[in-house]
Order: structure tokens, then sequence, then C-alpha cells
């Protein structure tokens, strides 16, 4: 069996070896030789900023003694969170999970220790060290599952956030997961995490979920604005600092996801009522530039939609209105256009109208769209994503409905692969469903890479899932 020896054995030797006074040792490592004797002789403790000068000082890898750090310094002494947190988020630092697990084991069974896990927990959260973040916020949640806390709760909502990615499976997991939990939180914290769980209902297509949110939402926003203007100054200044956004801009996004229902329902006289409700923002108290901002933005989204409905209940005139409104908008993002291009496939597919013409006209947008990256808060990674994915599909199958079927086998493999990635079983399917459909259209070199690509997905779910057919 391997005796491992202590830091500070190893420190002696390494002077040793070296031919270096403890005074030579302190100037190389920036430590008072007083201090380098301490730890030698084991008359000092070693505390983290030491051991690092140490490690730094004998040219050694920064994380070099964690696991003896533990052992020595934390396991044989008395607890103590002065010492022990500079530690812990070293190991977040250097992505040294073992060992901040291996701590943190010991602290769990300290209730009083919940709450500077917590704060390490939102530190680590803040500064993007999520799979720290997801480990610490799991663990305090299961020491605090009987408890009623808003820590409980906050707990539960950074998972949830840490958690939604491009997964559509695992998103809808966490969502049903974390829903039960929003009750508990802070009344004005609620209107960010209501948002964000109608933005992956919403990406999910899950629009009875959606529209729970969204009144929910405008229920709890409505209250809230309006004791916001029935308080103090100060405490006014202390619920804005809890959102996001500004408080009126809970209100107003309710009434768009509830339009988005609506649309989804295909009750589109309905959608436009909610449309023209998040227009009108007169009832508006606020007149700095944020408000300013958020106002013109729901105008913005308004005057777009209003045509969009009539779009899509089939007003022909109103296609090419919308495609004018397209082409004259200065400050269209990436964001915009690609909605703005489904809903036009949309209706080109459910009316079989002929858009050859606009596809033409938008052909550099489209093909540039389709490189872009992903993006950040929750709306972008999800709800974009996923109108990524069925512009491909919306394409693939006008383009293979009108006969071109070297662009609509193209868009449908885009489709398919973004459909894989967001794990969106159903979507995938209708595509496998549409590409057998114009299966006797498509070109051998096609036909080997959608094989391939069929091949690969199949691997991912073994690997995923385990299970493997033997049988030759």
């Amino acid at each position: 069996m391997k005796i491992t020896p202590t830091i500070r054995a190893e420190v002696q030797t390494y002077l040793i070896r070296k031919g270096l006074s403890m005074t030579k040792f302190g100037h190389i490592a920036g430590m008072n030789p007083g201090t380098v004797s301490g730890i030698v002789t084991g008359n000092r403790t070693i505390s983290v900023h030491q051991l690092d000068r140490i490690t730094l000082g004998m040219d050694l890898p920064a994380d070099h003694f964690y696991e003896r750090y533990i052992e020595e310094c934390i396991m044989e002494e008395p607890l103590n969170w002065k010492r022990i947190s500079p530690f812990l988020y070293r190991c977040v630092q250097f992505n040294r999970l073992d060992c901040l697990q291996r701590v943190v084991s010991v602290l769990l069974d300290k209730p009083s220790y919940l709450h500077y896990l917590f704060e390490l927990a939102e530190d680590c959260y803040e500064e993007g060290y999520n799979e720290a973040a997801a480990y610490l916020y799991e663990n305090i949640a299961e020491g605090e599952k009987y408890q009623h806390s808003d820590r409980l709760a906050i707990c539960h909502y950074r998972l949830f956030t840490i958690q939604v990615g491009d997964d559509q499976n695992r998103n809808l997991k966490a969502a049903t997961r974390f829903e039960s939990f929003v009750e508990r939180l802070d009344e004005v914290v609620q209107l960010d995490a209501l948002k964000d769980l109608g933005n992956v209902y919403r990406s999910l297509r899950e629009w009875d979920k959606v529209d729970e949110m969204a009144r929910k939402m405008r229920g709890k926003a409505e209250i809230q604005y309006s004791m916001k203007h029935q308080q103090k100054k100060r405490e006014n200044n202390e619920s804005e600092k809890k959102l996001s956004r500004p408080m009126f801009v809970y209100i107003s996004y309710a009434d768009l996801l509830c339009a988005g229902v609506c649309e989804s329902r295909e009750d589109y006289e309905q959608a436009l009522q909610y449309t023209y409700a998040y227009a009108d923002l007169s009832w508006v108290k606020e007149t700095d530039e944020d408000a300013k901002y958020w106002i013109s933005l729901f105008k913005h989204w308004a005057q777009a939609n209003v045509i969009v409905n009539k779009v899509l209940s089939g007003d022909i005139k109103a296609l090419y209105d919308y495609v004018e409104y397209i082409g004259a908008s200065s400050d269209t993002t990436d964001q915009d256009m690609v909605t703005q291009l489904l809903n036009i496939m949309m209706m080109a597919n459910r009316y079989q109208i002929d858009v050859n013409d606009i596809l033409q006209r938008f052909e550099t947008d489209i093909n540039s769209l389709l490189q872009l990256p992903q993006s950040n808060d929750v709306y972008t990674q999800q709800v974009i994503p996923e109108q990524f994915a069925r512009l491909g599909y919306e394409l693939a199958y006008y383009y293979l409905y009108w006969g071109m079927y070297s662009d609509g086998f193209k868009h449908l493999m885009y489709s398919m692969e973004k459909y894989h990635i967001l794990n969106n079983e159903t979507y995938f399917i209708k595509c496998m469903v549409l590409f057998e459909r114009y299966r006797v259209y498509v070109v051998p070199e096609t036909k080997a890479t959608y094989l391939k690509f069929i091949e690969r997905v199949w691997i991912d779910d073994v690997k995923k899932n385990g299970a493997i057919d033997r049988r030759n």
C-alpha cells in the first residue's frame, strides 16, 4: 500500500531536494519565511491562500494538493466556514467537483451550513458555474424538502433554468418538476418564473399550459403593478430590482402569449383582441427610457401580428401587405425574421399558395438565418430554436409539394437535424414521414446522407438508453 506524504512533508522534501532555505522559498512563493516555517513544522494551519502560494512556488498544478488538503485541513480540523469557503470556491474555479462534493457531503449533515452553501450556489450560478451550482441546489433542496421556505423554491427555480437546454423532453420534465414550486417564490419573482415557464411550454407547443401560465402571470402582475404605485418609492425600487423587466411588461407579455394560444387554435379573431390589448399601453405610468423601449417593442410586435392573424386566416392581400411590411422594416432582428418567414410558409402550406416570388425575394435572408448560432435567455434558447426547426420543415414541405425536390430535401435534412438535437420526437417522425412520401424523387447522394444520419440517430439512442439488438 502506497503511503502518501502530507503536504508539510512534501514541502519539506522539496526544500531539501532543491537546496532551498525557508527564507529563499518564501521569496519565491511570496510568503513570509516565518509562515513557511510554521507550515513546515506543523505549528500553523494552512489557508487556501497559502496553499496557492506553495503550489505556485513548487511549480505544481494549482489543485495538486486538494485531496490532501481536505484530509489534513478540513476533515481533521473543527469545521470553520471562513476557512472552508475559499477552498470550495477554488474547487469550483478549477472544476474539481469531486473535491467540492466530498466537502459539501460533510457540511450537509450540519443544517446550520445550508445558508452558507446556498450563498455559494448563488455565486456559482451568477458566475456561470452551472454544474457546481446544480449539485449544490439539488442537495440544498433535499436538505430543505420538508420546509416551505423561499430558499427551497429558489433552488428549484435555479435548477429549472440550468436544466433547460436543447433536449425538449428534458425541458418538459424540468418545467413539470418546477411548476409546483412557483407559488412558494417571492410574489414578485413569480412573474419571471411564470414567464420562463410560459416560454418553455410555448417552445414545446403545449398551448394549454402556455395559456395557464399566461393567465396566472397576468393576474399576479396586475396586482403587483397596482401595489407598486401605491407604495413608497423605496419599496418600489426594491421590487423592481427582483425583476428582469419593468413590471408592466409581464401584463402585456401575458396578452402576447394568449394571442399565440389563440393562433394555435385558429381563433384569429380572439388573437387579434389580445394583440390590440398589448398594442395599447396608454395605461402605463412609467416614462423612463426602459419603459419607452418596451412600449415601442410591443407596438412593433402588435403591428406585425395584426397582419399575421389576417395572413394565417387566409387573406391573400394581407400576405403581400405582410411581405411589404417585412421588407420596409429597418429594425427587424434575426429572431423577428425567422418568425415572419415561418408565418408566411405556414400560410402557404395551409392554403397551398405559390409563394416562389416571396422566397426568391428573401432567399439571402433564409440562407443566412439557417446558419445562425443559438442564443442566450430562456426565450431565445427555447422558442427560437424550435422556430428554426419548424421553418426548415415548412420550407421542405412547400418545396416538395411544388416539385422542387432538391431544395425540399435540403431543408428537410436541416429540419431533421434540428429536431434530433431538440429531441422532439413528434416532428422528427413528421420529417421521416415526409421523406418517405417523396422518397421516389430523392437522388442517391441525399438518400445515402439520410441513411447515414438515421444510423447516427440510432447509435445516439443506443448510447443514451443502453439498449442494443445483438441479433444477426
